[in-house]
């Protein structure tokens, strides 16, 4: 199957299905004589994670990092680093009744059509299952930008379906189960899932995912630029049916006057458009929101056919995030991590010896 590898220098290719014995990745393309262990790894994992609150799905899963070649001594040795996860608590017997059914709006259809049948078992390849080497190849990346360049890489959910959710600080975020910068909108936000688990129904989210002290320089002006290859990555993860970087359709209904990032000596005045010039990063927050839909995996029935064209009707069953887009913040920062980290590297094979006369412009957020 093509399609499952990401990046150019710092590429990773994803491998495995929700209901086999593993999923994981191999990373190739870190640099050598980086301190790295699982530990490193695994906190995002567990940020990650099925089964942390009530607001998720219940499966059990550990999402234990191995880290199986790569490193030794403690340190990365420039060759692949392979993480394996083991999948611990699959329910297969929960999807016996679409292996012969497609679910509307899932990828069922779409894969059986293409591949001329399917692993059924959770969604097979096209679960979001596979996002979780995703973020233990993403916390890989986080280190070595944050080492290398101070860069940080953050999210926050920023609406729940109808609510938005206002931003007020970067602290909050650890401390409720909806990645949510707000504190004081949580018992909303509660009770809004609360009712909606009841009701059998699902909905979206929009995430936004900031990256602080990235160097002026990265990307390229025309067909890799690095809101492109943003772009690309954060339209891969599952359920994300929309990408802005900076202020995003939003520019559509602005003038120059108010959209133009402009300069001063003591630094730009406005981040419009979200950290990225003509492709190449500006020394600004680079920002990016994310717009995720509401999954299709509900109680409440639906209409479709079947693998003979018969119409019927589906019910889904089994453990399901009535809102996905709850735990896909630290997926999200992985993808910008990596999409960041493999330009960085372009970057330096490239431009390294560049020396530019003009002074570097502080950036605003």
């Amino acid at each position: 199957m093509s399609g499952s590898t990401l990046g150019k220098l710092f590429c990773v290719t994803v491998f495995g299905e929700s209901h086999g014995p593993a999923i994981g990745c191999v990373v190739d393309g870190c640099p050598p004589g980086m301190a790295l262990a699982e530990a490193d790894i695994q906190h995002d994992l567990d940020r990650r994670k099925p089964g942390t609150s009530r607001h998720v799905t219940q499966r059990q899963e550990s999402d234990t990092a191995e880290i199986l070649s790569g490193v030794f001594e403690g340190r990365t040795t420039g060759t692949p680093i392979a993480l394996l996860i083991r999948n611990e608590d699959q329910r297969s017997k929960d999807y016996g009744n679409i292996a012969e059914t497609f679910r509307p709006g899932h990828a069922d259809y779409t894969y059986t059509q293409k591949y001329g049948f399917r692993d059924y078992r959770g969604g097979g390849r096209s679960s979001a299952r596979l996002t979780a080497p995703i973020v233990g190849a993403g916390a890989i990346a986080k280190k070595w930008l944050k080492e290398k360049y101070g860069v940080v890489i953050r999210g926050y959910m920023s609406a729940l379906g109808p609510i938005d959710i206002p931003f007020e600080s970067w602290e909050e975020i650890d401390n409720n189960a909806f990645f949510s910068p707000n504190a004081a909108i949580v018992p909303e936000l509660e009770a809004y899932m609360d009712a909606l688990r009841k009701s059998g129904d699902s909905v979206g989210a929009k995430i936004t995912i900031v990256a602080e002290n990235v160097p002026v320089g990265l990307g390229e002006p025309l067909y890799d630029k690095l809101d492109a290859d943003l772009a690309h990555a954060l339209m891969g993860l599952n359920a994300v049916k929309g990408v802005e970087i900076g202020d995003g359709m939003a520019a559509a209904r602005q003038r120059g006057t108010e959209h133009r990032d402009e300069l001063t000596p003591q630094g730009f005045l406005s981040n419009h458009a979200g950290g990225v010039l003509g492709g190449i990063s500006s020394g600004q927050n680079v920002v990016a929101h994310l717009a995720i839909k509401p999954t299709s995996s509900i109680r409440l029935p639906g209409r479709s056919i079947d693998l003979h064209g018969n119409p019927i009707e589906v019910v889904t069953h089994g453990r399901h995030d009535p809102c996905v887009g709850i735990r896909a913040t630290p997926i999200a920062e992985a993808l910008m991590a990596i999409v960041i980290m493999d330009h960085a590297l372009r970057h330096r094979a490239q431009c390294g010896d560049v020396a530019s006369a003009t002074p570097i412009v502080p950036g605003k957020a």
